[in-house]
């Protein structure tokens, strides 16, 4: 088997998709994590867009970009967590193609810089959220994951923003999620698969609340004092 290492930042949840997909399918890896403010030499020469996820294979081939990553450690280690069938498979792929506006949609708001700019952008997670839950409700009966009892690619990609989103929800209650009750189910299921849980950081909200002081962002003034100090080289 190859060996494989994850280059991230703490709080990355792009990163964090790729490890969802290493740990639902029980394979091995290591990470390493860089200073976001001094990216070394060595990452930049293989990162062409200069960020995370990189995955380095076998220390030879690097890999960059979350989708890839994933769609690569799909073909090349079981289970396969694609759908067998070609029209579900598309289906799938599609709607993990819809991550990056949902994730925009949450990482936005969380990162604004007003109270204005927040309930302006807060706004605007509605729609993606509609979309989805509309997704999941026509699947039926079925769950608790998107296609069904099975975890997939698609359940990897959604997981960390849904995460991103309860640790926002958490400080600065929204009532939004709970309106869209397929998708509030989504992702309690989520946030409790082993995968998921086993992905990050082991202080990850603690960390995430740190870069929301660090980075001087509006929501910093919800975060306790507890939290102020926490260990964020992310």
């Amino acid at each position: 088997m190859s060996q494989f290492k994850l280059c991230s930042f703490k709080t990355c949840p792009w990163v964090q998709r790729a490890a969802i997909v290493l740990r639902a399918k029980n394979v091995p890896y290591e990470i390493t994590y860089i200073d976001r403010n001094k990216r070394p030499d060595w990452f930049l020469a293989v990162s062409p867009h200069s960020k995370v996820p990189v995955l380095l294979v076998d220390d030879k081939e690097a890999l960059f970009e979350s989708n890839a990553i994933a769609e690569f450690l799909d073909e090349t280690a079981a289970p396969r967590l694609h759908p067998e069938d070609a029209l579900a498979r598309a289906r799938n792929r599609a709607w993990t193609d819809y991550v990056s506006t949902f994730a925009s949609a949450i990482s936005n708001t969380a990162y604004s810089d007003s109270e204005e700019e927040f309930a302006m952008r807060a706004a605007k997670i509605s729609d993606p959220f509609s979309k989805l839950n509309d997704a999941l409700a026509k699947r039926g009966n079925a769950g608790p994951y998107f296609n069904g009892p099975k975890f997939s690619l698609v359940d990897a990609a959604y997981a960390p923003f849904l995460q991103r989103y309860t640790f926002m929800d958490r400080i600065k209650p929204l009532g939004l999620i709970e309106k869209f009750p397929h998708l509030l189910a989504w992702r309690d299921a989520l946030l409790a698969a082993a995968a998921v849980k086993a992905s990050t950081v082991p202080n990850i909200e603690d960390v995430w609340q740190e870069g929301l002081i660090t980075r001087n962002r509006w929501l910093k003034k919800f975060v306790s004092e507890s939290v102020v100090g926490a260990d964020a080289a992310a």
